[in-house]
């Protein structure tokens, strides 16, 4: 990718599921490098069929999905795989972390499965964690932790192969009010760092605190777009076929 072209770039992108309305129609929009962008609006607006899209999860049936330089509707499964290993950083409203192994093992399984230097990777998830306020926490296991923590282990998790892209799905979902401010802090940190971030969210503090640009959503169509400090985009009135 070069400094010219956009971090994530959707052109005329249509999804269907069914025989009924389409969950993305004729959406194009683009995220430039270094941007922190929410996307909000109701459920079934669009959001996550938008996001697992950008995440190369799934694929359109017409349009264009480009992330980092790489169309991701031409990928088959395993180079999507691979590719997401290498760009992406997912982290979820409901963690996934896997209860049986360690905070410290499962930072690092992203970097086993990219075949990272086990040493290197040791090091970095170790720096990770001490960043992020829970270093404490290596050796125990997640089901140990509060929710803060774990979506702590999450972030950890998802920025160990330092991806140009971190995509998050309702980050402060499962969360209680002092730990979704902590998370809140901790993804405006991130994106000071330089830190490319998507959200999906419902959490319009998450979104005025952290967003550089607002996205709403709406019948699989964007709605509105906003910058940061204006009102909710998902509250903004809506118009077919915008491209942002």
């Amino acid at each position: 990718m070069t400094s010219e072209q956009p971090m994530i770039a959707l052109h005329g992108v249509t999804r269907r599921y069914d025989d009924g309305p389409p969950a993305l129609d004729d959406v194009s929009l683009t995220v430039s490098a270094g941007e922190c962008v929410a996307v909000l609006g109701p459920s079934g607006s669009g959001k996550s069929t938008l996001l697992n899209l950008v995440a190369g999860l799934d694929r359109p049936d017409s349009g264009t999905v480009t992330v980092a330089g790489t169309r991701l509707e031409t990928l088959g499964e395993a180079a999507a795989a691979r590719f997401r290993r290498a760009h992406v950083g997912l982290v979820f409203q409901f963690f996934n972390l896997l209860d049986d192994l360690t905070v410290l093992d499962n930072v690092l399984l992203p970097a086993h499965l990219a075949g990272a230097a086990r040493r290197p990777a040791r090091e970095h998830a170790a720096r990770l964690l001490d960043s992020l306020g829970i270093a404490r926490h290596a050796d125990a296991y997640p089901g140990r932790l509060s929710g803060g923590e774990r979506q702590r282990v999450a972030v950890a998790r998802a920025l160990i192969n330092r991806p140009a892209l971190l995509l998050a799905d309702e980050p402060t979902g499962a969360l209680d009010t002092v730990a979704g401010q902590d998370v809140r802090h901790l993804i405006t940190n991130l994106h000071a760092t330089g830190q490319t971030i998507v959200l999906v969210t419902h959490d319009l503090r998450l979104a005025a605190d952290c967003a550089t640009r607002t996205i709403g959503m709406r019948d699989g169509r964007v709605s509105a777009v906003s910058p940061a400090g204006s009102p909710a985009a998902s509250a903004m009135p809506g118009s077919a076929g915008v491209t942002v």
